[in-house]
């Protein structure tokens, strides 16, 4: 698969977050929870997430990831206990469409390294991933994943 990128501005936007450390091995099985802690203290302040799920990837340690779980609002919520009240930030991003499985997304972070080296770009150092479908119910051929580096 071919990967295209491509510029945007970003506005920032509010999220609700849980940050966590943990290993590439171990992400099956902390990505689900954090979301759901997200959501049932969403549902208890009355609130609904305004786009897919994300996460912020703060290194590329594979075995020590620095993470940000969350879902994006349309405005700025409390936190509660481990929810964080957070922002994805906003400005020029590189952005990067994967289709197929999520053990293969390595490929759109590399087409996104090219094309941001090939235009004289720096990335911010974080990387975010938003899953646009549920794995739950697509066909791991068919997942999409929109990888996008912040620019700094």
């Amino acid at each position: 698969m071919t990967h295209e990128c491509q510029l945007l501005d970003r506005k920032a936007q509010p999220a609700l977050v849980i940050r966590t450390r943990t290993s590439v091995q171990m992400l099956p099985q902390v990505l689900g929870p954090a979301w759901g802690a997200i959501m049932e203290h969403a549902g208890r302040i009355g609130a609904h997430p305004s786009g897919p799920p994300f996460v912020a990837y703060h290194n590329m340690d594979m075995q020590d990831l620095d993470l940000e779980i969350g879902f994006p609002f349309a405005q700025e919520l409390t936190g509660g206990g481990e929810v964080l009240s957070g922002e994805i930030p906003g400005g020029k991003a590189a952005v990067c469409l994967h289709v197929g499985p999520y053990d293969q997304v390595g490929a759109a972070y590399d087409a996104l390294q090219k094309w941001i080296e090939g235009n004289r770009y720096k990335p911010s150092g974080v990387a975010y991933e938003f899953y646009l479908n549920d794995p739950q119910t697509t066909p791991a051929p068919e997942l999409e994943t929109q990888v996008i580096f912040p620019l700094a």
